[in-house]
């Protein structure tokens, strides 16, 4: 995994371009730190070897992360498409709302289901319902995702995404655009999905 260190001060805009990565170490912060997204998409995880960059929440804008809560050897916000946060953040009590415990709470609840096509059935309508937007006949989400991080939010290897992904591909159900960083799902597979929450 290759990231850089968040800066120790607080910063008011931090500015990643899609694939890159930033790590919070929360040895270096008195408090923890709160972050919040003010433009794009990011996918923050856990850097440890254990667990192999688990994946624990996909933020958006105006979503916070306060660090404090999380794995005591840091966490990394990746940027899944061009990103704007900031880490002097202040934490909004009103909301009532952990956007990091609850994607962990909803991706936990599809590793559950039965089989991995239901599996990734409920991912896909899971990021296209948080992140993405319904566009006539299809849904659109703003990033790609990768076979094996498919596997690792289904609990599935590679080869098995792969192969379903084939699936729905031949089945018209998903698309890839030439050019774009997008995904293409139709809407009828994200709202035949099972539910998981």
């Amino acid at each position: 995994m290759s990231f850089r260190f968040l800066p120790d001060e607080p910063v008011a805009s931090i500015k990643l371009r899609s694939g890159q990565t930033v790590m919070v170490d929360p040895s270096a912060r008195q408090g923890g730190t709160c972050l919040e997204v003010i433009d794009g998409v990011a996918r923050v995880y856990c850097p440890c070897e254990e667990t192999e960059g688990m994946t624990l929440a996909f933020l958006q804008e105006g979503d916070q992360l306060c660090t404090d809560r999380l794995c005591s050897e840091g966490i990394c916000v990746e940027a899944l498409t061009a990103l704007c946060f900031r880490s002097d953040a202040d934490v909004n009590p009103d909301t009532g709302y952990d956007p990091v415990n609850e994607w962990t709470l909803q991706l936990l609840r599809i590793r559950h289901l039965g089989s991995a096509e239901k599996r990734l059935h409920a991912l896909l309508a899971l990021l296209v319902n948080r992140l993405g937007r319904r566009c006539g006949d299809w849904c659109d989400l703003p990033f790609r995702i990768t076979h094996d991080r498919i596997g690792e939010l289904i609990g599935s290897t590679r080869v098995t995404s792969t192969r379903l992904i084939s699936k729905l591909r031949s089945g018209n159900q998903l698309d890839t655009p030439p050019g774009e960083s997008s995904l293409r799902l139709a809407a009828t597979l994200i709202e035949s999905a099972p539910a998981v929450g």
